[in-house]
């Protein structure tokens, strides 16, 4: 049967526990926050808010060419926490949660390979419609790996402004040569990462994190980021992540310790020009 109208939500992210390449194979660790794209679709005849969210709209058609049916006849509302151009994975939230509101409306089985298919055929995305946390090619989607449940931690979200484009990083001449001179540091972040996470070790976890963005500022430049590192040591924080496309910078803290909420209004207070969100990360996967 089909349905009037149905709904999927997909959670964003933190940037990402670890990014980098390892003997030339591209690859991310997810970083899923309690921050989520929520898209609503049903049937009509007036399709004009496809225009302002052309990514979304290409998922559902996609939903109708898996169908084996004509498309055109859906339309949809999208909620968002996730601001844009900012690495929260807010496009690849989006995309996962077009495509599984219109396959349920369509009464089309799928799972969570074919949405990442389907997300990776429209642009370099993350792997937040995968349960829990998981290593994930995000350019051709040939290594993907479940790494273990989400860690006990909260994160604050430092956004210092501006915005990177997903297909434009991406396309960088020189990126693969950029992540060549970070593998070594690379390998030793997911090192960690992987122990972290299997032992819930929320301190390994943050090391590798760490290490992960200070390799990374040769690819995207964060001009804060020491000093962010330096704050959080003061938190007694577990670590920092970053957005590595992105211009995003998350504070790991421990769910017994600081609260969130102090740590954000103290960094809101040395750095008044900057947006700042609380979240926690949280196992992935589209509900």
């Amino acid at each position: 049967m089909e349905y009037k109208s149905a709904a999927a939500l997909a959670p964003g992210t933190c940037g990402e526990l670890v990014q980098g390449s390892i003997n030339g194979r591209d690859f991310l660790v997810t970083c899923p926050v309690d921050l989520w794209s929520r898209l609503s679709v049903f049937y009509t005849d007036h399709v004009e808010q496809h225009k302002l969210f052309p990514k979304a709209a290409k998922a559902i058609q996609m939903a109708y060419e898996k169908k084996g049916a004509a498309g055109g006849r859906i339309g949809f509302i999208r909620e968002s926490d996730l601001p844009i151009g900012k690495g929260m994975g807010s496009s690849t939230a989006d995309i996962a949660a077009a495509y599984a509101a219109a396959c349920r409306l369509l009464d089309v089985k799928i799972n969570e390979d074919e949405i990442a298919d389907v997300a990776l055929a429209i642009e370099p995305s993350d792997g937040l419609m995968y349960p829990g946390i998981c290593l994930f090619d995000h350019r051709k989607g040939l290594w993907r790996e479940p790494l273990g449940s989400a860690p006990p931690l909260n994160v604050v979200i430092i956004d210092p402004g501006g915005e990177v484009d997903t297909l434009e990083f991406n396309g960088k001449k020189d990126l693969q040569n950029l992540n060549a001179k970070k593998e070594q540091e690379i390998v030793k972040a997911l090192a960690y990462v992987r122990e972290g996470i299997a032992e819930r070790d929320p301190e390994k976890i943050g090391r590798g994190a760490t290490i992960s963005a200070m390799a990374n500022q040769e690819t995207l430049f964060k001009p804060h980021l020491e000093d962010i590192i330096k704050l959080s040591i003061q938190f007694k924080a577990m670590g920092v992540n970053v957005a590595h496309s992105g211009t995003v910078i998350g504070i790991l803290l421990a769910e017994i310790g600081p609260h969130v909420m102090e740590a954000a209004e103290y960094i809101k207070k040395k750095f008044p020009q900057f947006n700042i969100y609380t979240s926690k990360i949280i196992s992935g996967g589209i509900k």
